[in-house]
């Protein structure tokens, strides 16, 4: 191992286990399922972004979005705006009213509701907004204060480094780093020589988000851009286990074995029972349709029970389904065997 490796992680006074930390994900990451990751082994997990005008307005909907189950922490609370004022009293109540460690400003969502509000990542054409929208909340709240951002709007306009330590003038703690443009959404290839660039020109933490998939792609990503921890998304979604083999891999260098079916619908279904207790059945059914479906990925023959979880309405088909196909799984096993 080296010592990069090896090296502890934090953000201001806040200390991380390790430097394998869960992205945010808009309508995913709930309490629900970002304490399942975290006992996986996360350092470090971000709420879904929550709306500044919400918690301003006390939306119900919204402050319910603001729950944290005290196993989660350290935890980052990321909340998006495009007007000050209300981002500044949304970062005031946050500090209040929730037990988040690091109150995260998003400065990356791709999405044109978002982008209509001049929040996300239409705040990245203007270093000077940016650096002023980080130091009114920095000001204003005594937790750290972090941004997570894309490298830039478009190809032509790629001020990352520029973004970047305007964040860390007006006093932020940390930079997470998405390495795609707001016009590539999700598509094509994250750009990691500019996540690279950004690092060398702060000296604020810098996490680095795109493209890793596996451990393999963790460590490479540590090594070749030299940031302070690397931010895992899309690649946790019904794989939990990733967090943990990634952990693993970066600590020891042993690459962990791959979960049992069984395994998976296990903690499928611990991951819905939690979701029951925050939503309530009726949406819980509904959100683990596609929770479900990331789960039985890559599973040989997880197509007729994809569908027909896309159909269920209740707690007692969800389980019927998810515990028989595993049955039928082990079945199979025994004639092969």
């Amino acid at each position: 191992m080296n010592n990069a490796q090896q090296k502890p992680f934090q953000i201001a006074d806040i200390v991380m286990d390790n430097r394998v930390v869960l992205a945010p994900m808009a309508g995913i990451c709930n309490s629900a399922f970002r304490l399942t990751v975290k006992e996986f082994g996360a350092g470090l997990v971000y709420a879904e972004m929550i709306s500044d005008k919400g918690i301003v307005q006390r939306n119900t909907k919204t402050l319910d979005m603001l729950y944290i189950d005290e196993r989660e922490n350290p935890l980052s609370l990321q909340i998006f705006g495009g007007d000050k004022e209300n981002l500044v009293a949304a970062a005031k109540y946050v500090e209040e009213n929730t037990t988040a460690d690091i109150i995260d400003i998003n400065m990356g969502c791709p999405v044109n509701k978002i982008i209509k509000c001049e929040a996300g990542a239409r705040l990245l054409l203007d270093p000077n907004k940016v650096y002023e929208m980080v130091a009114a909340v920095v000001d204003a709240v005594k937790k750290p204060v972090s941004v997570k951002m894309r490298i830039g709007w478009d190809d032509e306009h790629i001020f990352a480094v520029e973004n970047a330590q305007a964040i860390e003038r007006a006093g932020a703690a940390a930079v997470a780093v998405h390495g795609r443009t707001r016009v590539q959404m999700y598509e094509g290839k994250a750009n990691w020589d500019i996540i690279r660039d950004v690092k060398q020109n702060v000296n604020i933490p810098v996490l680095g988000n795109g493209d890793v998939e596996t451990p393999q792609d963790a460590k490479r990503m540590l090594e070749t851009t030299g940031v302070d921890a690397v931010m895992i998304g899309r690649a946790a979604l019904g794989n939990p286990w990733m967090i943990y083999r990634t952990v693993q891999y970066l600590e020891t260098g042993e690459l962990k074995d791959e979960p049992s079916i069984r395994e998976k619908i296990d903690v499928c279904l611990l991951h819905f029972e939690r979701l029951m207790q925050l939503k309530g059945e009726k949406i819980a059914v509904r959100e683990m349709r596609n929770h479900a479906s990331w789960y039985l990925k890559g599973i040989r023959g997880n197509g007729k029970i994809r569908n027909a979880i896309n159909q269920a309405e209740t707690k007692t088909e969800l389980y019927m389904l998810l515990n028989g196909f595993v049955a039928e799984y082990d079945e199979l096993l025994e004639e092969i065997v």
